[in-house]
């Protein structure tokens, strides 16, 4: 769970590479292009130009390089040749990276073309919410405070936060202890320690928080078929404070507690 600093070097190196797959994505026009498309572009640049390791390749059964979940797909999209991107749709990537035994995970929630205002919305406010939650990560505060300062923050705002997933730590495995829920109250739950390393990752609905998965087996979506949206990155905790580990150069930190 916490990691010593050798470990801390080699994580930071995984979400550096993972941060510029999202800054490659950042300048590619998704409208128009498959599911699948993203894929292997995503695919290619991880292995070829990083020379890394696609950590979801193979994870669980999964036989692709990320998830892609458009409009009311929660999480879990699983790609698809037939699934065009449309302009206005929004889609969240999620991709994790491995490099030298460590593993990174992050996602970004992408505009595709001109998308109304109301899924921009969604879409501002859940990147909102997951800075709200790492705002709160220091050594001494509660798993429980990062919870509570995702959901307050998207109920604040008329939305709901989707409670069957949640961030986890993570290192030479994917998915590590702690659990990092999406709701809580603060001061309670595992008390944060310097070194230890997980992701936070708030998914907000429009709607109902209700979810379902479809006959696939992966694909999460809301059960009124409204639009969800999340973010997520690799935090660790400093001696002061927090260090995001997939922070991307054009990334403007949401600041304050």
């Amino acid at each position: 769970m916490v990691k010593n600093l050798d470990e801390l070097a080699l994580l930071r190196v995984s979400g550096r590479l993972l941060a510029s797959v999202f800054e490659m994505l950042d300048g590619q026009e998704l409208a128009g292009m498959s599911t699948l498309q993203v894929n292997d572009l995503v695919d290619r640049y991880i292995t070829v130009d990083l020379a890394a390791r696609p950590a979801s390749k193979g994870q669980y059964g999964f036989k692709y390089v990320l998830n892609c979940s458009i409009n009311h797909v929660v999480c879990h999209g699983v790609p698809d040749p037939g699934a065009i991107i449309g302009d206005g749709d929004i889609i969240n990537l999620d991709i994790t990276l491995e490099k030298n035994g460590f593993i990174a995970d992050s996602s970004k929630t992408y505009l595709a073309g001109n998308a109304p205002s109301a899924a921009r919305r969604l879409v501002r406010v859940a990147q909102e919410a997951m800075w709200q939650g790492i705002n709160q990560v220091r050594p001494g505060a509660h798993l429980g405070d990062i919870g509570f300062a995702i959901e307050r923050h998207a109920k604040s705002n008329g939305y709901t936060v989707v409670r069957e997933y949640c961030g986890h730590g993570i290192g030479r495995e994917m998915h590590e202890e702690p659990r990092v829920l999406n709701f809580g109250r603060p001061g309670t739950g595992l008390k944060l320690r310097e070194g230890m390393v997980f992701t936070i990752e708030p998914m907000l609905n429009q709607g109902t928080r209700q979810v379902s998965t479809e006959s696939d087996g992966w694909t999460v979506v809301t059960n009124d078929r409204k639009l969800s949206a999340q973010f997520e990155h690799t935090v660790a905790v400093t001696s002061n404070g927090v260090d995001v580990l997939t922070l991307r150069r054009d990334e403007t930190p949401v600041l304050g507690r």
